[in-house]
């Protein structure tokens, strides 16, 4: 607990020995500014501060060193006199910083112990250095019950918001995990990318692509079938470690992806284009790239695609011939140049600028000059689906002699 000090402590422990002193002695002090009005009560007080040298143990107060001529000195002459002029000046409050003998001397007067001991257990809380009364303002308290009130409502606002957002992105991650799983699952069980092909295995596949196959042959419809070939252009270019591709033929194109199964081996998946986004006559084939010839026999799971239910599976070789890198493909359609070949054009444009035309549509085998063709799309390039049905690629002479 903390005691007054300075100007306040001296001024309270006077009033209080003066007090003291009068009823003790019977004796009125006038308490002006007359020092000789003090000089009995200061000479009392000497007595007590002269002896503090002796009782910092006794009293508990702070150690005072004795004075060098106290014995042969006599009052006010003594290290620890108090005069009536100092009592006084403290009384009346002009000491900011009073003698601390002269403090302690009036702690012992008034309560048989030192400032020290006195601080231990105070017994007079005129000495208690309070604190000042804090003014506390009046506040109203219903605009801050609504703010709480409002705060309440944004925390439980924003915690449903967090609650939510939490349960999102739970939600979220689980999906995404299966899907993730999905995914993995689906390409694991449908071989798809199972191999990630070189820089050198990608150019040799990307690019424009000739391709002739002798379906033809095997439809229904045509009389002149025998021996009845096709051109394609195909247009393959890669993405995201597979190919896409669009074969444009005659009569339609097809469209589809290819993908490295091993090396130097390509699957080619592909299907009919049409305006109903669906999966139509579906082929399937294989290639080999690293056999370093210019022309690549490639064998298909493909159609006849004749008329109807007529349209019947067959395997087929086909001769692929590739032409260049890139470029930009144009389809050339209704024009003069269309009807005077009864074809479909397609023009090619290299990355060198360069332009060259291709001529889609159905030619006999009799009129082409290159051997490769002949010896490749024959009527043994064909394996019908029903063996009983192999007269179908025979010349029509040959069928009505047999």
């Amino acid at each position: 607990m903390k005691l007054k000090t300075g100007k306040d402590e001296i001024v309270y422990l006077l009033t209080k020995v003066v007090l003291k002193y009068e009823a003790a002695t019977g004796q009125g002090i006038k308490r002006n500014t007359n020092r000789k009005n003090y000089e009995d009560l200061a000479r009392m007080l000497s007595e007590i501060s002269n002896g503090l040298p002796n009782t910092s143990e006794t009293l508990f107060h702070n150690y005072y060193p004795p004075g060098e001529n106290n014995a042969s000195a006599v009052y006010p002459f003594r290290k620890y006199d108090i005069t009536g002029g100092q009592l006084k000046d403290a009384i009346n409050g002009i000491v900011s910083n009073p003698r601390p003998f002269l403090v302690d001397a009036c702690y012992i007067y008034l309560y048989g112990q030192g400032r020290k001991g006195f601080a231990q257990k105070p017994v007079d809380a005129g000495l208690v250095d309070e604190p000042a009364a804090v003014e506390v303002p009046i506040v109203d308290v219903l605009p801050i019950k609504s703010s709480i009130l409002l705060l309440s409502k944004k925390i439980k606002t924003y915690r449903a918001i967090v609650i939510l957002l939490c349960f999102i992105l739970l939600a979220g991650g689980i999906f995404w995990a299966e899907e993730n799983s999905k995914e993995k699952k689906l390409f694991r069980d449908l071989s798809i990318l199972p191999y990630q092909p070189s820089s050198a295995e990608i150019d040799s596949l990307e690019g424009i692509w000739l391709c002739y196959t002798g379906s033809p042959q095997a439809r229904t419809y045509d009389a002149g079938r025998f021996h009845k070939i096709v051109s394609n252009i195909m247009d393959v270019k890669y993405q995201d470690g597979y190919f896409k591709f669009i074969r444009y033929g005659s009569n339609f194109e097809h469209a589809g992806y290819m993908q490295f199964e091993a090396p130097w081996l390509v699957s080619i998946h592909s299907h009919v284009v049409n305006a109903r986004d669906s999966i139509e006559s579906p082929k399937l084939s294989l290639m080999r790239l690293d056999e370093g010839r210019p022309y690549v026999d490639v064998i298909s799971a493909s159609w006849n695609f004749d008329q109807g239910k007529k349209n019947r599976i067959i395997g087929i070789r086909e001769l692929f011939i590739k032409q260049g890198k890139r470029g930009r493909i144009e389809e050339i359609i209704n024009t003069p140049q269309n009807a005077a070949c009864s074809c479909k054009i397609i023009k090619w444009q290299s990355p060198g600028n360069a332009v060259r035309f291709f001529y889609l549509k159905n030619e006999l085998l009799d009129t082409i000059g290159d051997k490769r063709l002949k010896q490749t799309l024959d009527e043994k390039s064909i394996l019908l689906s029903r063996p009983g049905d192999t007269s179908l690629l025979l010349p029509k002479h040959f069928t009505n002699t047999h």
